[in-house]
């Protein structure tokens, strides 16, 4: 997504506190945009989480057991992501989104194929990781180039490099 997109995006996506605002050296209107970018990753974040739980329910074929266990864990990361996201969001003055309409309109990522195939389920859910990764990637230098937030930009550098150890172990699999 280009810059100017996701200005676009984040600003319609922002929702303010009534709250004071935080004096932590990031203009107000540079919290609220970031807050945009996080909000909408939130979104991506949620998105996954319901396609890996889906997926975790329906797996079946010989790799049943490992694979079952793989989304579980899998899926329990991607809830504790959300929540890490949620709450930047929320120290940096903003709401956090929080209803499925919300999280379907802003998300990057498209709603899974209804198959049972496991290669199908394991391709999507690596695409879907490489997606935030880039997202993540291009947030972080916003963060850090446009509004000198070093804290969110170190977030969203941990937050890649989570899914990407995902991306790498699906790939792994895919092999």
């Amino acid at each position: 997504m280009s810059e100017i997109a996701l200005k676009e995006t984040e600003k319609k996506h922002s929702v303010p506190t009534k709250k004071l605002t935080p004096n932590i050296g990031i203009l107000p209107a540079h919290l609220q945009e970031m807050s945009g970018l996080l909000n909408i990753i939130l979104a991506d974040e949620a998105v996954l989480y319901t396609k890996v739980r889906k997926s975790h329910w329906n797996v079946t074929g010989i790799n049943f057991h490992d694979r079952h266990l793989f989304l579980e864990t899998m899926y329990q990361d991607i809830q504790e992501y959300a929540d890490d996201v949620a709450e930047r969001v929320r120290k940096l003055g903003h709401h956090a989104i929080g209803t499925m309409k919300d999280f379907l309109s802003m998300t990057h990522l498209l709603e899974d194929t209804d198959t049972s195939d496991d290669l199908t389920i394991l391709t999507e859910l690596l695409n879907d990781h490489e997606t935030i990764i880039r997202i993540c990637r291009e947030s972080a230098v916003i963060a850090d180039e446009k509004f000198k937030d070093s804290g969110t930009n170190d977030f969203l550098i941990g937050l890649m490099q989570k899914h990407e150890k995902y991306a790498w172990m699906l790939r792994s699999m895919l092999s």
